[in-house]
């Protein structure tokens, strides 16, 4: 097993060329940074589509009453505001 040290000041032989040319005052997100921008930008894209077609299938039109309207509207007509509870007492 070779020694650790040994690797150690290998690889900071081979990194301190790429350090020499970082500028200091300059920070850039670079290929990750634009990468992981582009697969959000994707999926939010995906999910809008999505959403869009779910809504579509949406129906906001209400259905008709199948036992008939026309208790609810003499009761409207009476004021009572829906089936009236008889008084206990």
């Amino acid at each position: 097993m070779p020694d650790m040290s040994a690797s150690a000041s290998l690889a900071m032989t081979h990194l301190v060329p790429l350090a020499a040319e970082v500028d200091e005052d300059k920070v850039t997100p670079g290929v990750l940074g634009f990468i992981v921008f582009a697969v959000m930008a994707v999926a939010v894209w995906g999910l809008m589509k999505s959403m869009n077609r779910h809504m579509g299938k949406v129906d906001f039109q209400e259905e008709e009453d199948p036992k008939g309207d026309a208790s609810d509207a003499s009761d409207k007509k009476a004021g009572s505001g829906g089936k009236a509870s008889p008084a206990k007492g």
